[in-house]
């Protein structure tokens, strides 16, 4: 098993940034895939980016060039610097790990942070 946790959610006004944490635990040899997701109320979850263990990224549209994932492979961990954050922004956030090489393929989930972005 895999254990991820995440931190660094919270409140922001537009145009702010934060940085989010996922610190992950367990079996974690085979990982390959480490991503963020989101999802806010009534809408379906979404791959907001991802990176897998040879450095590949991938981004949504949307956060592209305001997001930036990056892995400290010594620290098990995986961040998401968030900056020029809008309203839309607004969510839940899973930290996600996959075994498989595909973006949207999770095998485990952390808890979910909220973040909030005030106009």
């Amino acid at each position: 098993q895999v254990q991820l946790v995440e931190s660094g959610g919270g409140l922001v006004q537009a145009g702010g940034s934060l940085r989010l944490s996922c610190a992950a635990s367990g079996r974690i040899f085979g990982i390959n895939v480490l991503a963020w997701w989101r999802q806010a109320p009534g809408n379906e979850r979404e791959l907001v980016a991802g990176i897998t263990s040879g450095g590949s990224t991938k981004y949504a549209d949307s956060v592209k060039g305001r997001f930036t994932i990056s892995r400290e492979n010594a620290k098990k961990t995986v961040y998401l610097q968030m900056n020029s954050l809008k309203p839309e922004d607004t969510a839940v956030y899973y930290c996600a790990a996959g075994v498989a090489g595909s973006w949207y393929a999770a095998n485990y989930w952390g808890q979910g942070t909220q973040v909030t972005v005030s106009s």
